[in-house]
């Protein structure tokens, strides 16, 4: 059986896809850009060294569950649903696929919903032509009768896919539980971060949270089962909580003392701004999560538990799985991988690779180095996160707060692990343009707010029997302001950018 697997770089994607291969299907992969995919994590390494990553989808090892796995039951296709000339390459033979695009930030100046809207019918169009016999969406609970515009969003590209020749199964589901997940994740920032936390009233809402593992057995489980072909279906855990008692039970788990002051008069707007300060969520995105947080999220569409016959695990066991795979450093997939809004250039970058050369601003320095090259090499590729940028934290850190202040992404994504980088990683308030071993090259694309785009790369060569390391700095700016700017931080580069490219060469741990 051959099933597609649209959104496959997302957070659901990335998971799904290797429960797909245990079940023995062919799985087509339908992504914007080949190079941000990356297929070896499903299968053996080289000379069968085996994998180390650990997943909370089955909580063990991967390689217990992929030794099988062979490599030409995968495949990847380039598409874009916002371009339909790009989906030709979606083969007409896949019995089964899988719509798990979303989006809740703007692009190009498109309100996302119109955006939501314009993917699915592009999608439908596409596969009109193709055997697709069951198309399998991920939605979110929608029962209530006003909507959120991020819920009835969802809700109106349901209606669009129900047009299509095809069975529908849409699976509504409540907030995920799981490491990466964004809902974990901001649980994560504000009790990890906020001893004392002034509670607005949305956060007595009541929601009925599902680990990421059960929401990947019911993915798969409704796979051809034609009970389930034309239905509705709400999943959750077994858990009703209010989102207050979200923070407290993750605080219990993870034996933190916490105060919470109920305060009834705090507006949307501030609640999603203080999102933004203190979580990795950007304020676009806050924005549309605090509007939804109004609605309540309770399972009233029932009956996939007679298909899909499974024991859902409760709230404190979804955080403990979770916590399992945060602490072996094997996070495989993380909300933050995907692009915002910020970021729309990125994708050109992706294609052209090339840092521009022509109408920009430069800070390059050139360090000489006598130690292993593959030390220094393992000292760039630790940049950010919890290693930090080797000179003057402190004034990262200022900057971070300030982008957060105007609406960017701040320091708070750090990074996905600690040690290995690839593209369309988030990298604080980077993204991972090229990331490449042999070459021992490292470029960064800025998404912090700035009047201008900016790079940030790194380059190890040997000349002459000696080791140098390139870092250079790139800086295209918006007219006049942008060269006022750079002209104005100047006197800050000299010692953050000179320092930096100094102690990567040095740094030892």
């Amino acid at each position: 059986m051959k099933v597609l697997v649209t959104g496959a770089n997302g957070y659901i994607g990335k998971r799904l896809i290797g429960s797909l291969l245990d079940l023995g299907y062919e799985v087509v992969c339908l992504v914007r850009d080949l190079e941000r995919f990356d297929e070896s994590k499903f299968f053996l390494e080289p000379e069968g060294i085996e994998i180390s990553a650990v997943d909370d989808i089955g909580g063990e090892p991967l390689m217990t569950s992929v030794q099988h796995r062979k490599r030409e039951m995968l495949s990847v296709i380039q598409g874009d649903l916002l371009k339909p000339n790009t989906l030709s390459s979606i083969p007409k033979d896949i019995d089964v696929a899988y719509y798990l695009v979303h989006s809740m930030t703007a692009i190009g100046g498109k309100d996302f919903t119109d955006l939501e809207i314009e993917c699915a019918e592009n999608f439908v169009k596409a596969v009109k032509d193709t055997n697709l016999k069951q198309l399998i969406y991920l939605s979110g609970i929608c029962n209530a009768k006003e909507l959120s515009r991020h819920l009835g969003s969802r809700l109106r590209v349901e209606h669009v896919l129900e047009k299509g020749d095809f069975a529908l199964t849409a699976l509504r589901a409540a907030i995920i539980i799981g490491s990466g997940s964004a809902s974990f994740e901001i649980i994560r920032d504000l009790v990890e971060k906020l001893p004392i936390m002034l509670t607005p009233e949305w956060l007595e809402t009541k929601c009925q949270p599902i680990s990421i593992k059960n929401v990947i057995d019911y993915l798969t489980g409704v796979v051809m089962k034609e009970e389930a072909f034309n239905q509705v279906f709400d999943i959750g855990g077994p858990d009703v909580l209010s989102y207050r008692e979200m923070l407290i039970g993750y605080a219990e788990a993870r034996k933190l003392f916490r105060i919470m002051l109920p305060v009834k008069l705090i507006a949307p707007g501030i609640s999603a701004f203080w999102l933004n300060f203190i979580t990795s969520t950007n304020y676009t995105l806050a924005k549309n999560l605090v509007d939804s947080l109004k609605n309540e999220v309770i399972v009233e569409k029932r009956g996939i538990e007679k298909i899909v016959p499974i024991q859902c695990f409760p709230y404190q066991i979804a955080l403990q799985r979770a916590f399992s795979v945060i602490s072996k450093n094997s996070v495989i997939s993380s909300w933050k991988d995907a692009f915002n809004e910020m970021s729309t250039n990125i994708t050109r970058q992706f294609i052209e690779i090339e840092v521009p050369k022509f109408g920009c601003l430069f800070d390059e320095r050139l360090v000489e180095f006598t130690r292993e090259i593959s030390e220094v090499k393992h000292n760039v590729w630790m940049i950010g996160g919890k290693r930090g940028w080797y000179y003057w934290d402190w004034a990262w850190s200022i900057r971070g707060m300030i982008d957060q202040i105007f609406g960017g992404v701040g320091l708070r994504r750090g990074r996905r692990e600690d040690t290995r980088l690839k593209p369309g990683d988030a990298l604080d308030f980077w993204r991972v343009l090229v990331a490449d071993d042999n070459n021992r090259h490292l470029v960064l694309f800025a998404e912090m707010k700035l009047p201008g785009e900016a790079w940030l790369e790194f380059k190890l060569d040997q000349k002459d029997g000696k080791n140098f390391l390139t870092q250079r700095a790139t800086f295209r700016p918006y007219g006049l302001w942008g060269r006022i700017y750079w002209y104005m931080l100047m006197p800050a580069h000299f010692f953050i950018f000179g320092g930096m490219a100094k102690r990567i060469v040095s740094f030892q741990k």
